[in-house]
């Protein structure tokens, strides 16, 4: 027994051993070219990796000056389209809206005594441009006569039995809105001897009031120039 068991302890020694020295062998074999060879290869990708990180960041510093590009071209267009929409605005050529007054004018309903003139108590044109030259002297931003939006071209003129607006002809009852401070307005208007005191002296039908918020439309007449035209750099001569 005792010597069997030796030859056993003998064989399992030498299998081990023989399965030690291939193992170191195979993992010298392993060890010796795989570490030269990943060597390259991670150099070779590590390059890659450069080449790649350079293209990236040209890609973003390309992505970012057109950003910025983009961002001043945005800004130049929402400039021009402010610059159109005020044009616009004071040329009447867009609808408004805001806080006013509202006027309603129509002729006296009182009636004349015997030898009266008439006419004292109609409303005239004239009447017309004094309470709009009033609102505009306090302020009013856009003003309208029965629907017709004034503008610097516009004409307010006698016309027969009618009033002729925008070459428009229109009769009292007459309701002129005014964007502006309703107050101001108000108070422009209902002045001491001013034109609604003159126009009460003749009974003329006058209705006053402030409005949080009115819509004026857009003039729809003609706003081309023939003859005028925009002097050399804007300056008078």
């Amino acid at each position: 027994m005792r010597r069997g068991g030796a030859w056993a302890v003998a064989l399992v020694s030498m299998v081990l051993g023989v399965m030690l020295a291939v193992q170191i062998k195979v993992q010298h074999d392993i060890r010796g070219p795989l570490t030269f060879g990943r060597s390259e290869e991670i150099s070779v990708m590590l390059q890659q990796t450069e080449n790649e990180r350079n293209l990236l960041r040209q890609e973003v510093a390309t992505l970012r000056e057109q950003l910025t590009k983009a961002a001043e071209g945005q800004q130049s267009a929402q400039a021009l389209q402010d610059a159109l929409l005020r044009s616009e605005m004071m040329a009447g050529a867009t609808a408004v809206k805001g806080p006013g007054v509202k006027l309603v004018l129509d002729d006296s309903k009182t009636p004349r005594q015997q030898g009266e003139d008439p006419n004292l108590f109609v409303l005239h044109d004239d009447d017309l441009l004094k309470v709009v030259n009033e609102l505009r002297a306090a302020g009013a931003e856009a003003v309208s006569i029965n629907g017709q939006r004034l503008v610097a071209r516009s004409e307010i003129r006698c016309a027969g039995p009618t009033i002729s607006i925008n070459n428009t002809r229109t009769a009292p009852p007459v309701e002129i809105l005014a964007i502006g401070d309703p107050a101001t307005l108000e108070s422009a208007l209902r002045m001491r001897g001013g034109v609604l005191d003159q126009l009460g002296f003749w009974k003329i039908d006058i209705k006053l009031s402030k409005v949080q918020e009115l819509t004026i439309p857009a003039y729809n007449g003609p706003l081309q120039f023939v003859y005028a035209k925009p002097a050399k750099g804007g300056e008078p001569k």
